[in-house]
Order: C-alpha cells, then structure tokens, then sequence
C-alpha cells in the first residue's frame, strides 16, 4: 500500500491498467519518497519489444492513467527497465526495484 497525504493507495489498481496499455509488457506500481506527501505514486514499466523506452512514452502512459484512474493514484513518475525482477514462482519482486529510491532517502537522513 502507498501512503500519499493520508491517502492509502492500492498499487494492483495501477498495474492492472498499465499493463492493458499496448506498449507495456510489465508494470510495477510502489510508494517513493516525498517530502510533501510521504510518498507519492512511481511506476516502473518494462516496454513492449521495439517499443523505446523515453520520456515520450512515460508521458503517454501517466496520460493514460489519468484517464481511467483518480489522479492521486496515478504514477507522478514512470522508470524503464528491460526486464522486471520476478520471483521463481513468476511473483513481482517489487522490494528490489523499490529500495532502490529509498536507499537513496536514507543515505541522506543519516
């Protein structure tokens, strides 16, 4: 669950529609750092082979999101990655890919 200004946001309800999306082999939806809010909404999104992975497509996805989904619970931010962490059993493992933004948080509070 992401936390966001009070607001509890189930990811699932983002994955579930980013992974409609034509362009978008796999989606991964989690709360990142942010000092207004607490965390707010990032996506990381594995693109469709031959599909270019820019700040052109990261717009068109928030876009699509914005469509169909309240704005609190669309992504502020989208990432690429070639391929999503899974675990054996096919499992998103969302953890890898989310401590990498709070680590960073962390190393700066200490």
């Amino acid at each position: 669950m992401i936390i966001s200004g009070g607001v509890n946001i189930y990811p699932q309800e983002c994955e579930n529609l980013l992974i409609t999306h034509p362009k978008v082999a796999d989606a991964a939806v989690f709360g990142v750092p942010n000092e207004d809010m607490g965390e707010e909404v990032k996506a990381v999104i594995q693109p469709m082979p031959g599909i270019a992975p820019d700040a052109e497509l990261a717009a068109e996805l928030i876009a699509f999101c914005r469509e169909h989904l309240a704005g609190v619970k669309c992504p502020r931010s989208v990432d690429f990655e070639v391929e999503l962490p899974r675990l054996p059993t096919g499992k998103l493992y969302k953890r890898l890919l989310r401590d990498r933004y709070w680590a960073d948080r962390k190393s700066r509070i200490v």
